[in-house]
């Protein structure tokens, strides 16, 4: 029963995806907005909802390395180890980004990009094909979402689609470490 909701879930939301639409999905951090990251006027829609500065960039969810190549000039080797040895959700800050809109990447060109270990997002972002956003699902400045019903109702009225599994609870309610990369692979820790 839970795989065909999940399946009905990833249609319906790569649908709406697809026509520029904004969606409310759980992640293997926290709920968050979603939309096509390379989208520019969806990821606008996006910063209207959270009431957020474009000068605050936004983490985006690629499925794979394969797909992260597409996004970023460069992998560092630490980037890799990373990805791979970290068992709790990383984001990591590329120094540059490629093939995206600028109201994605931060004003110095970085992108901050994580790989999620998540049935999910793994499921709608390989059905998609393309990175989404992946930001709290909240107003700017508010407390984050740890469960479905901690979103605030113009959030959840503001957005075209809602993801019907995991309202009750997530596998860990906690935003993502973040971790800085500069052009020679040394770490920067921003968020742990």
């Amino acid at each position: 029963m839970l795989r065909m909701s999940l399946d009905v879930d990833v249609k319906a939301a790569v649908d709406v995806l697809r026509r520029g639409g904004i969606i409310l999905y759980p992640t293997d951090t926290i709920w968050g907005i979603g939309c096509d990251a390379t989208n520019q006027k969806a990821v606008e829609k996006v910063y209207r909802i959270k009431e957020r500065v474009y000068e605050k960039s936004m983490i985006i969810l690629v499925s794979d390395l394969e797909m992260l190549r597409n996004y970023v000039s460069d992998i560092p080797e630490t980037a890799e180890e990373l990805i791979y040895s970290v068992s709790d959700p990383i984001t990591i800050i590329y120094p540059e980004g490629r093939s995206l809109p600028k109201n994605v990447t931060a004003s110095d060109g970085s992108i901050a990009i994580r790989i999620p270990k998540h049935d999910f997002c793994q499921s709608l972002i390989r059905e998609f094909g393309k990175p989404i956003t992946s930001t709290s699902a909240n107003v700017s400045g508010a407390p984050n979402p740890y469960s479905y019903s901690g979103i605030v109702e113009p959030v959840k009225e503001a957005v075209d689609f809602i993801v019907s599994i995991a309202h009750q609870s997530l596998s860990r309610p906690k935003p993502s470490t973040i971790v800085k990369l500069d052009k020679n692979g040394e770490i920067q820790v921003i968020r742990n």
